[in-house]
């Protein structure tokens, strides 16, 4: 046999591909390291220490929500909860796949080299996933502040290929594994731009340019006291009053009287106040979210004072329903939500506590104290049958859940209430959070929804406690929860048809 003939065997044709992409990123990473960045040697090696463990986008997060804006604070949560699934999926199953060795050093020069060289496996990067999580993650909830940290997030990824850590390969596999784990939260916890406003009529409201007719009051206690004055700079005709919450209903009545259109800066059971006096008092409500969770503002897409005073300005407005109750002479609206059973003893509870220990504290507390007591279930006769309740919750307004973002109601004049019944039984946390879980079901052991325009209870006991909007009152005998169709004008964007 000749010895010139060649008895190897050729290599399949997804081996000689491998082989090329690996000799064109060893290339790619010796013209880099060959290259002279002259900006680059002073900050890129401080930049990527910055980044070990994520220290410097938990400091970026930080700073983000900083701003106190609703956006800010959003974007920051879904950059942390991004980088989270991203870092959690690199050293679960990145590192573990693909045990690629780290470049050889010897290209790179002393002065760019990282100081403790990393000892993982090179493939894939977990800085560049980590930047482009938290980037994408930013960005998807808020562009003006995705814009700012994105060359950051870029400088970062590009680092680990000037300090010699990562082929530049590596940095490409784990920047578009970070920019997945950001599109997967979003899919779990859609953004705001992804929960569209229907669109509603416009209703008759006036339009002030500059405020004038505006009286806003706007209470002390709540927790974003310092929008009221930024108001002023929006709309500086109009009056903005600050007060305690002991003095919120008289001010709001005064404000009313003088009024073309009423404002109100607070949480929601103030909200809950002043639309009680819009509504009997036949004027639109501009609505200024200043509490801890501000539901209805959020729900009418109304974030900010940019948001409240361009809606005034351009007098851009809609109906909305209101909810209200009636047992004997006693009445009351709600624009959230109404409640029977062991949500209102927690709501009572929380009150006691959070002025001692802050709200969110309170409310764990609450939880605990209330849901471990000794207790029976709420007696009452609904649909003229006797039945034993955990909890009656009546929403104004059809809530719905996307992913597992908390439920929201993306219409306010459906003309229904959402109600969601915890059936009586033992253990009544765990019914509860089977029922919190189940979401919208309509049949469940221990949990039922309908929506109806109207609900009449009768047997109720005296002392019995009922909650409406965060404010609790005592009921007894029948109690009628029902739907005053599109009653109440409010300020918002409004969506064109």
């Amino acid at each position: 046999m000749s010895p010139d003939v060649d008895l190897t065997l050729p290599k399949p044709g997804h081996h000689i591909l491998r082989d090329r992409l690996l000799a064109l990123d060893c290339r790619l990473f010796e013209f880099a390291a060959e290259r002279h960045w002259p900006a680059a040697e002073p900050v890129l090696p401080r930049l990527s220490r910055s980044a070990n463990h994520g220290v410097l986008w938990f400091a970026t997060a930080g700073l983000i929500a900083a701003s106190r804006t609703p956006r800010g604070r959003r974007a920051a949560v879904r950059g942390v909860a991004s980088l989270a699934l991203a870092s959690a999926t690199i050293n679960t199953l990145g590192k573990r796949s693909v045990r690629r060795p780290r470049p050889v050093l010897d290209p790179v020069p002393l002065v760019r080299q990282l100081k403790r060289q990393p000892i993982t496996t090179s493939f894939p990067s977990g800085h560049s996933a980590s930047a482009a999580a938290f980037a994408t993650g930013v960005a998807l909830e808020s562009s003006a502040w995705g814009a700012v940290v994105a060359p950051v997030a870029f400088s970062v990824a590009m680092s680990r290929v000037y300090t010699g850590a990562h082929f530049p390969s590596d940095v490409l596999a784990g920047a578009a594994l970070g920019v997945g784990a950001a599109f997967a939260v979003r899919g779990l916890v859609p953004t705001r731009a992804q929960i569209t406003l229907p669109a509603r009529p416009r209703a008759e409201a006036p339009s002030l340019p500059e405020g004038e007719g505006l009286v806003v009051v706007a209470n002390t206690a709540a927790g974003r006291t310092d929008r009221a004055p930024t108001l002023r700079d929006a709309l500086p005709r109009a009056e903005v009053v600050e007060c305690a919450p002991e003095d919120m209903r008289d001010e709001l009545e005064k404000a009313a009287a003088r009024a073309r259109v009423l404002g109100v800066c607070g949480g929601d059971g103030t909200v809950n106040t002043a639309a009680e006096i819009a509504l009997r008092r036949g004027l639109p409500l501009a609505v200024l979210p200043g509490g801890t969770l501000n539901h209805f503002a959020g729900d009418l897409g109304v974030e900010d004072v940019r948001t409240l005073s361009r809606a005034v300005r351009r007098g851009d407005a809609v109906r909305v329903d209101v909810g209200r109750f009636t047992c004997g002479e006693k009445q009351g609206v709600f624009v959230n939500t109404c409640s029977l059973g062991v949500y209102p003893e927690l709501v009572r509870e929380r009150d006691r506590w959070s002025h001692r220990i802050g709200s969110w504290p309170a409310g764990v507390l609450a939880a605990l104290r209330v849901l471990r007591a000794d207790r029976h279930p709420l007696e009452v006769e609904l649909g003229g049958r006797p039945r034993p309740l955990w909890l009656l919750f009546a929403g104004n307004g059809t809530y719905h859940r996307m992913g597992l973002a908390p439920a929201r109601r993306l219409e306010l004049a459906d003309g229904q209430l959402d109600v969601r019944v915890v059936h009586g039984g033992r253990g009544p946390a765990l019914r509860l959070l089977a029922a919190a879980l189940a979401g919208p079901l309509t049949r469940s052991p221990a949990h039922a929804a309908v929506q109806v325009g109207r609900l009449r209870l009768s047997g109720v006991a005296p002392g019995t406690l009922l909650a409406y909007d965060g404010e609790v009152t005592e009921v007894e005998g029948e109690v009628t929860l029902e739907k005053l169709p599109e009653a109440l004008v409010v300020y918002r964007p409004v969506t064109k048809s």
